[in-house]
């Protein structure tokens, strides 16, 4: 199994982004990632100064969102929806897209009901719980919309 260290996972999105822009091709991954960074704007300039951030911590409590932690919920999310698993959550972002008139905005939905969810499994010690998750992607959905299949 594949387990790369903090900076060799934050390297990966530095060099997709690296090829991108200079017209190399990449890998299947690499333009998933490229897509979802193209969304972000505003980590541009983290990606293209990796020797001012690589070792970066971002701190929550500080009120900074970490890039990297970002974009690889991103990532995990968008394989999520390209498999629909677990099962449901791509008819569940559907539904939370038509609600905010907004993919992206439901993919954010996403993001930090999949940080809860790993926060609960770090903090348990057990593993993910895809009830728990799919719960509270649902519990983002207006009342009418929870009691769709």
């Amino acid at each position: 199994m594949f387990n790369p260290s903090r900076d060799q996972a934050r390297q990966f999105f530095i060099d997709a982004w690296a090829k991108f822009r200079r017209g190399e091709p990449m890998t299947a991954l690499e333009e998933k990632t490229v897509a979802i960074v193209t969304l972000h704007p505003e980590y541009h300039r983290v990606l293209q100064n990796p020797e001012s951030f690589l070792a970066t911590d971002w701190r929550p409590e500080a009120g900074e969102t970490n890039p990297f932690l970002h974009l690889g919920l991103h990532l995990a999310v968008q394989e999520q929806l390209d498999i629909d698993q677990p099962h449901g959550i791509r008819a569940l972002h559907a539904a939370l897209a038509a609600h905010h008139d907004d993919a992206h905005a439901a993919t954010h939905d996403l993001l930090e009901c999949l940080g809860e969810t790993l926060w609960q499994a770090q903090r348990t010690g057990q593993p993910l719980d895809g009830a728990l998750y799919l719960g509270l992607v649902r519990a983002r959905l207006p009342e009418e919309a929870r009691r769709q299949p």
